[in-house]
């Protein structure tokens, strides 16, 4: 951002901006002419640039006169397009909902980071209607992984924008959604921290849905403190209230099921990594076996997947109308796949999930997190998965693996970055909790992040 370096953490730009040495009002103009410069212009949908410098300018006024409304006032944040934002139309990236009427109001989310101060810079591309973890998009293009030096990798999805604004520097924080990874999935990838939180934990009023039985939201950031921040101002919190855990207290386990099949040496060497790490900074490791992990492939492969049916319900008539013709067609072939699935199957899969998150609350004791590589590999190059259906559907299906666990246990978790793997591309480390673990989780992830990166 020209005077102010993009990689700067959302903590280090509120400690300028409070001091009176950055002004929100060129932060926003900079953020701005960043984007529009930038070799990628497929990051965002949309800019939002008369509200940004509205509510930056509004920022200033506030701060210049000893009226902050606190940590956050002035920080530039930009939204997933599945996030109503007063005025804009909400594509949910698809060109579909192009032609729709603009919201009426913001989200609830929205409204709560506006207000705490933050500057809505614009709205980041995604998988159509959120039904991918790759991030590939025919209307709006597909935004290229900002960590990426040899060929253009995906960006992971589907918060695929919010993912690749935050790690090339053009906002330090982006909103996303996470039906199956898709906050966890393009933070790894691109090397930044991603956030989900316990389904349930912000309200979804104002958001565009993908399967509301999985549904959940969190920030991409550059530190666990800048989620930190943020998680307190979603909840309407005026400060952060989670603390910091003692390292040597925390006790992380290690499943031995599914998480690390068909791994990538690379990956698994970088996670194995930041474990010896932890182990010598006196987090204690086991490694545990977890058959419900297996169990929960076998319910899919037996009844279906949950979020399909609900995609399907969600999007029926215009699969069956001529809108399916515009839309894209792997999105539309993924979400067919839930007419299969029938009422007798769908409570099967509701019936089975309530059993195994009960059943992994008997497997954890108090105060144990699970550790796992947060992908088993590192972004995939674009093109192949372009040419090739059969591809797309593997490496999609692989992408989801690890961090759709956590949305059927209906967990939280938190993408941290350890290390590289092939062609220099980052590794995720993926910290989770129980549901409404959250607190705990944070004030973990808070205690851990810089031994997991290698900087303690």
């Amino acid at each position: 951002m020209d005077e102010v370096d993009g990689n700067i953490s959302v903590a280090s730009l509120s400690v300028r901006l409070q001091s009176g040495t950055l002004d929100p009002l060129e932060l926003a103009k900079a953020s701005l002419k960043k984007i529009a410069g930038y070799r990628d212009q497929s990051i965002f949908t949309a800019l939002l640039e008369e509200r940004a410098l509205t509510e930056a300018k509004a920022s200033a006024e506030r701060i210049r006169s000893g009226r902050s409304l606190g940590l956050l006032d002035g920080i530039p944040v930009a939204w997933k397009d599945l996030f109503d934002t007063k005025g804009s139309v909400t594509t949910a990236g698809s060109a579909v909902l192009g032609d729709h009427a603009p919201a009426e109001t913001d989200a609830t989310v929205v409204k709560a980071l506006a207000g705490a101060g933050m500057v809505s810079i614009g709205r980041t591309n995604l998988s159509e209607f959120a039904f991918s973890g790759l991030g590939i998009n025919p209307h709006y293009g597909t935004a290229h992984n900002a960590a990426s030096r040899d060929v253009p990798r995906i960006p992971g999805g589907s918060s695929a924008g919010s993912g690749v604004a935050v790690a090339a520097g053009l906002v330090p924080v982006a909103i996303g959604t996470d039906t199956g990874g898709s906050i966890r999935i393009p933070a790894a990838f691109n090397g930044i921290v991603g956030y989900k939180a316990t389904r349930g934990r912000y309200s979804m009023q104002g958001v565009f849905p993908l399967a509301k039985s999985l549904d959940s939201l969190g920030p991409l950031c550059r530190t666990v403190q800048d989620a930190v921040w943020i998680d307190a101002a979603m909840r309407g919190r005026s400060a952060p209230d989670i603390g910091r855990a003692d390292l040597a207290s925390l006790k992380l386990v290690i499943p031995e099921t599914v998480v690390f099949d068909d791994a990538e040496p690379g990956v698994v060497a970088a996670f194995e990594a930041a474990i010896s790490r932890l182990e010598k900074a006196g987090a204690r490791i086991t490694r545990r076996a977890f058959p419900i992990f297996a169990e929960i492939f076998e319910v899919m492969a037996r009844h279906g997947a949950l979020v399909t049916a609900e995609a399907y319900v969600l999007h029926k008539e215009r699969l069956q109308g001529p809108e399916a013709e515009r839309m894209d067609q792997r999105v539309v072939a993924r979400a067919r796949l839930g007419e299969k699935i029938g009422m007798v199957d769908y409570v099967a899969i509701l019936d089975t999930r309530e059993r195994l998150i009960a059943s992994l609350a008997k497997n954890l004791q108090p105060g144990e997190l699970l550790a796992h590589p947060t992908l088993p590999h590192v972004a995939p190059p674009i093109a192949p998965l372009l040419a090739d259906d059969e591809l797309f559907f593997r490496i999609n299906g692989r992408t989801l693996r690890n961090t759709s666990i956590g949305n059927f246990l209906d967990g939280c978790g938190v993408s941290i970055p350890c290390g590289t793997g092939d062609a220099g591309m980052p590794v995720g480390f993926l910290l989770s909790g129980q549901r409404n673990e959250d607190d705990y989780l944070l004030s973990a992830a808070v205690s851990a992040e810089a031994v997991i990166r290698g900087e303690a």
